[in-house]
């Protein structure tokens, strides 16, 4: 599946960059709408509303509802008014509260003014309850009956309100004052006899309140095989229902969070979400603040590196071959240390290293670069020896190549892991760090080893 995925952002990429929008048109809109929502999420904005707009009308809302919360924020920003307003008003209340939260206050409100007086009251229901309730996770529109009604009455009753109803799996029973007194599966409904009072066939309810953490109200419905849960107010009045797909939202972000928090990645991986979308969305000025004092480090800690080299201007003038090879040990070394810091940023991101044991897995590495240091300082001994004929300079060559590959893994694990315990942007960061210290140190090996042996 990730690799079907991967192929097709690929293609829709190509599609939109040699603007063949029909072909693109044709293929978003056959793609299942869960699938083309990861899709839209991985692009950049702009493309994210190019290929939104292609879509029709109903495959547009399906695929909307499947798209993470933060890119409905900003696709919904993208898109013209007529566009926006169009996609809100077919959202469930649920979904708009959910939207909601995440725009603009101005933007909220416009979007909230275009609804009828009914939907408008809809949104404002779940809105007002706290996040990560049940309450504010609820849909508003289920259909109930009033006790005492027989099935046929209820089958009527059902025919004229599902096609506005997200979920009719479980229809609910209510007294005079809305306080629900039992529930009945639709299945169950459409065997009975037509004449028979649903308060004979309706079973005790489940339910939850709407100050219930939405976690519990997943695990009840997991634990009970429902599909959908009844949500009452402090009086026992039903006021919405909490369905199935709420459940796995918020039962995949438990999962989610309970394992970033287990590997002590939680409060990382919501800064590093903040950076990321700084440094991918921001406005310029934002952006620079945070690369700009990175590659300064690496500015002057080049100018530095060539005064390393002008304090050995004697002995590179006694062997000229060494300036030969500078450009090997140095290129060497720098991607070394951002091969190890890539490898160690993905590894954090993903859970698969634990920040209380690095020590065990900073050595590790360490064990791989002297490794990766043997390999490849033997293949550059045998060319330099071949074009050479030099066994001392040979040496040396080996010897830098070895120490800097060396010194470059420890230093790629080693400086984003104190980046982060020290709260500074890693992802802008390290690479410069890693680079400008790595310069520094190989080139004062090498140099050493060479006035050494030469």
């Amino acid at each position: 599946m990730e690799a079907d995925k991967l192929q097709t952002l690929r293609e829709f990429r190509t599609l939109i960059d040699t603007h063949q929008l029909e072909p693109l048109k044709g293929q978003a809109n056959a793609l299942e709408a869960y699938f083309l929502a990861d899709i839209i999420e991985v692009l950049e904005p702009a493309k994210q509303s190019l290929v939104f707009r292609l879509l029709a009308k109903d495959n547009a809302l399906a695929v909307f509802e499947y798209i993470e919360v933060d890119t409905q924020q900003q696709l919904i920003q993208s898109l013209t008014d007529t566009e926006a307003l169009s996609v809100f008003k077919n959202l469930e209340p649920d979904d708009r509260a959910a939207l909601m939260d995440e725009l603009p206050a101005k933007v909220a409100k416009y979007l909230l003014e275009s609804l009828t007086k009914k939907e408008k009251a809809l949104t404002a229901l779940v809105m007002g309850y706290e996040s990560g309730s049940a309450g504010n996770l609820m849909t508003p529109k289920y259909v109930s009956f009033k006790k005492g009604i027989s099935v046929q009455e209820a089958l009527v009753i059902i025919r004229k309100k599902a096609q506005d109803m997200e979920t009719i799996y479980h229809l609910y029973v209510t007294n005079s004052t809305r306080q629900i007194i039992g529930y009945l599966d639709l299945k169950d409904l459409l065997t009975a006899d037509p004449d028979t009072l649903i308060d004979e066939i309706k079973e005790d309810p489940i339910y939850a309140r709407v100050s219930d953490d939405a976690r519990d109200v997943a695990r009840l419905m997991q634990d009970s095989d429902l599909v959908a849960v009844p949500i009452v107010d402090h009086d026992e009045r039903l006021v919405g229902v909490f369905t199935v797909d709420d459940a796995m939202d918020v039962l995949s972000d438990e999962a989610v969070e309970t394992a970033l928090t287990a590997s002590g990645l939680l409060e990382f991986s919501s800064r590093e979400e903040d950076r990321s979308r700084v440094l991918t969305t921001g406005k310029l000025p934002a952006i620079l603040r945070v690369r700009i004092p990175f590659l300064l480090i690496t500015l002057f800690g080049t100018m530095f590196a060539g005064t390393v080299i002008a304090g050995f201007e004697e002995t590179l003038a006694s062997v000229t071959a060494l300036a030969f090879f500078i450009p090997v040990v140095m290129a060497m070394g720098g991607n070394v240390g951002s091969q190890s810091s890539t490898i160690f940023t993905r590894a954090l991101a993903l859970g698969q290293i634990d920040t209380k044991q690095f020590i065990k897995q900073w050595r590790k590495e360490v064990l791989v670069g002297i490794a990766m240091g043997v390999i490849l300082g033997l293949i550059a001994a045998a060319v330099v020896y071949i074009w050479q004929q030099d066994l001392t300079l040979t040496l040396v060559i080996t010897s830098a190549i070895f120490g800097s590959i060396t010194l470059a893994t420890a230093l790629g694990f080693m400086i984003p892991f104190i980046l982060m315990k020290t709260g500074v942007d890693q992802a802008a960061g390290a690479i410069p760090f890693i680079t400008t210290i790595q310069d520094i140190l190989g080139l004062l090996i090498y140099f050493v080893l060479a006035l050494w042996l030469l």
